[in-house]
């Protein structure tokens, strides 16, 4: 130990000169770099310097590596249509050589191209190897101590057990950073056991059982009981005769026996010095894991089985609360949970006087203004609120009933909500907004952003952390979400889930008129818009909270404002039933829209003009 201290002195001294200590980087540094932060900055200096070359690969080498940037996707964008930038730019500077390899030698295996398969896997698999013992050199830094407020320092076993376990417990982690991809969150499972699988099999297609023989063995130190692979041994060894000595490859046996002294050193610490170990592998043999930790292990499998129970016990419900309505796709069908798809919500009649509702609201010029969307450039946004709706009908510039008809939907979808998921239990309006997303004409060539960025409803999603944080900004009294679609004649703007990484796609919804797709707000459903790329999209879009505290009050207003209106309208038929002549006609107001009233009130019946219902109202701008 001593020796190898001096050793690596004298070697950081003729590298970094006297004070090598001082070029520690922090964690925050490596951090940046692990994200490829330095090339955001690159690209920006290189395009300042008029270096357009180096500026487009610095910026597709910090877009693979953070795929949701939406600036970069921008900048990206902007360089694919400028002239003189070519395609060969686009290039990965800090391309991993075995994730090269391991997609090409995946390729011409899904291909059944064997030969050429088994030359990019063996590639692969050295390179891979290779970048682990890197990466394995690297965990032996300085002692990163995660309790820094500890005020008693340890002594000198408690800080060499200390230190030693966490550079173990790097060295273990290696494997998932060489086995996941960049702008990836999670790692490609079994990576090294994978390439032994596929080349095992790929050498038996090119006719070498030798080499297939050794790769099963190789494999079966990881998993000694998997049946298939125990089979195929059988096979090879009759194949190669009884004599022939069919043994594990050696770097293979190397890595594994390095591996389990390890884990057994690991959980040694973890059993008696209350150290704590995510095991990155699934081969770690059951023996080596201590009895204590098993248990909690069990007891987290049992309690993950009893939410499973749960959710399926409320996966199984009872009749909806309207006839007609078919339940499309369940969360078995989504991938997820708490995920539904309804259809036939509305006719095409309604989605019709709904659309009608959003072009006269938009031509009235009040409370539905077309503006660039806040999530892209590329299409223009219009939105509006129960509330402004029923305002717009009091001015007359739509119809009433259509005004109603958005109550009432919306209304009609919390109900069936309510009764799918939370039966019994009472589910508020928190937010309901009439919305549309149009295509910019002239914009959407090249274009790589989407409609709206993966998030969660009621949590700020964090997708290196594997996490979703309950905080503000985010709406976290949100419980339930709701997104009732009113067209399909237009291209892309289907929903999607993703996994808490915001990359791994689950689910697909394809949207069309009468269509609802509800679903948690919760961590377990990320969720996003793929871009409108030609036309106008337009649904309601549905947000509820079991907060009473929280419930939507515009929605309250516009309610209360509609209720008056069906009175005086009760008022006034009772008045017409009576057949008073001149009683009815001596209100301020005229029983037929005088000439300056808008175009719309000729839909309007007597006595419901704007006069009798002044603007005493208005709605915040929610956007």
């Amino acid at each position: 130990v001593l020796q190898r201290a001096g050793c690596l002195q004298r070697c950081l001294g003729r590298r970094l000169l006297p004070a090598p200590s001082a070029h520690r980087a922090s964690r925050a540094v490596r951090r940046d770099f692990e994200r490829r932060e330095p090339y955001n900055y690159l690209q920006v200096a290189f395009f300042q310097l008029k270096k357009l070359d180096q500026a487009v690969s610095a910026a597709h080498t910090f877009f693979v590596a953070n795929p949701q940037h939406l600036q970069m996707r921008e900048d990206i964008e902007k360089y694919r249509r400028m002239s003189g930038v070519k395609s060969d730019s686009f290039r990965d500077l800090e391309a991993m050589p075995h994730w090269e390899a391991y997609e090409a030698g995946v390729q011409h295996y899904n291909a059944d191209e064997y030969l050429q398969a088994v030359a990019r896997l063996e590639e692969s698999l050295t390179e891979a190897l290779s970048a682990l013992e890197e990466c394995r050199a690297l965990c032996e830094g300085p002692w990163e101590d995660e309790d820094e407020e500890e005020e008693m320092q340890p002594g000198l076993y408690e800080a060499i057990a200390a230190h030693y376990i966490q550079v173990l417990k790097c060295r273990q982690q290696c494997v998932l950073e060489i086995a996941t991809k960049p702008g990836r969150i999670s790692a490609t499972e079994d990576f090294i056991p994978s390439h032994l699988d596929l080349l095992q099999f790929a050498y038996n297609q090119v006719g070498n059982q030798t080499l297939a023989a050794e790769c099963a063995a190789s494999y079966l130190l990881f998993y000694p009981t998997d049946e298939p692979m125990l089979e195929k041994m059988k096979q090879y060894r009759t194949e190669l005769g009884e004599d022939t000595a069919v043994t594990a490859r050696q770097n293979i046996q190397h890595y594994v026996q390095r591996s389990l002294m390890e884990k057994k050193l690991i959980y040694y610490s973890v059993e008696h010095l209350g150290e704590t170990f995510n095991d990155p592998d699934l081969w770690t043999p059951d023996e080596l894991i201590p009895e204590n930790l098993k248990e909690k292990y069990r007891e987290d499998q049992e309690k993950q089985k009893e939410e499973t129970l749960d959710v399926e016990e409320r996966e199984k419900r009872g009749p909806l609360p309207f006839e007609g309505i078919a339940v499309t796709m369940d969360s078995n069908q989504m991938n997820g949970t708490q995920r539904v798809v309804f259809d036939r919500v509305l006719t095409e009649s309604e989605c019709k006087d709904l659309l009608r509702l959003t072009k006269a609201a938009g031509e009235a010029g009040d409370g539905y203004r077309a503006r660039r969307s806040p999530h892209t450039p590329h299409e223009r946004f219009e939105g509006l609120t129960v509330l402004k709706a029923i305002q717009l009908a009091q001015n007359g510039d739509v119809d009433w009933r259509d005004a109603k008809l958005l109550l009432q939907a919306s209304e009609k979808s919390r109900k069936i909500i309510e009764s799918y998921f939370t039966p019994g239990k009472k589910l508020h309006f928190s937010f309901t907004h009439l919305v549309c997303r149009t295509a910019v004409d002239g914009q959407q060539e090249g274009r790589m952003d989407l409609s709206h960025p993966v998030h969660a409803d009621n949590c700020l999603l964090d997708p290196e952390g594997q996490e979703c944080w309950k905080e503000p900004p985010a709406y976290v009294y949100r419980d339930y979400s709701g997104i009732l679609y009113l067209n399909d004649d237009f291209q892309g703007g289907g929903l999607f889930f993703t996994e808490v990484d915001t990359v791994t796609v689950t689910a697909e919804v394809h949207p069309k008129c009468g269509r609802l797709v509800a679903f948690s707000s919760g961590k377990e459903n990320p969720h996003g818009v793929w871009a409108v790329s030609r036309g106008r999209r337009c649904a309601v879009a549905l947000w509820y909270t079991h907060s009473r505290e929280h419930a939507e009050q515009e929605r309250v207003k516009a309610e209360e404002l509609m209720e008056q209106r069906a009175v005086e309208q009760d008022r006034l038929d009772g008045e017409k039933r009576q057949g008073t002549d001149h009683s009815s006609r001596s209100s301020s107001e005229p029983a037929v829209p005088n000439s300056g009233t808008k175009r719309a009130n000729r839909r309007q019946k007597p006595g419901s003009d704007s006069k009798q219902h002044p603007k005493v109202l208005r709605a915040r701008d929610e956007f």
